[in-house]
């Protein structure tokens, strides 16, 4: 009885730890396409001017694009460095108990 409850313990912090590596990585990529967003919504008018020329333009979106570049490639970094810090802790996922208590009045009207 002893193994079976050690082996449901390791399967039970082998789904924490991946879970919890999967949303801290989602929260990573998030964040990294949110900046992005961000970026692109505050200053793409710079490559979509009318009034410069293609060659502008096209320098303009180039050095967009390497900062897209450069933020991807270091959160993917970051992204790669979530299971390494993982690794050093004991993970174990808290079960949800939900305890819901109902109070009833017995009192009874005349």
């Amino acid at each position: 009885m002893n193994n079976y409850n050690n082996r449901r313990k390791e399967i039970h912090d082998a789904k924490s730890y991946n879970r919890l590596s999967r949303n801290m990585k989602k929260k990573i990529q998030t964040t990294m396409i949110g900046a992005l967003s961000s970026v692109e919504k505050h200053f793409s008018f710079l490559w979509e001017q009318e009034n410069i020329s293609e060659e502008q333009r096209e320098s303009l979106k180039r050095i967009y694009d390497d900062l897209r570049s450069e933020i991807l490639d270091k959160g993917n970094h970051q992204l790669r460095n979530v299971d390494a810090e993982l690794s050093d802790y004991t993970i174990s996922l808290h079960p949800n108990v939900h305890d819901i208590n109902f109070f009833v009045d017995n009192k009874e009207e005349n």
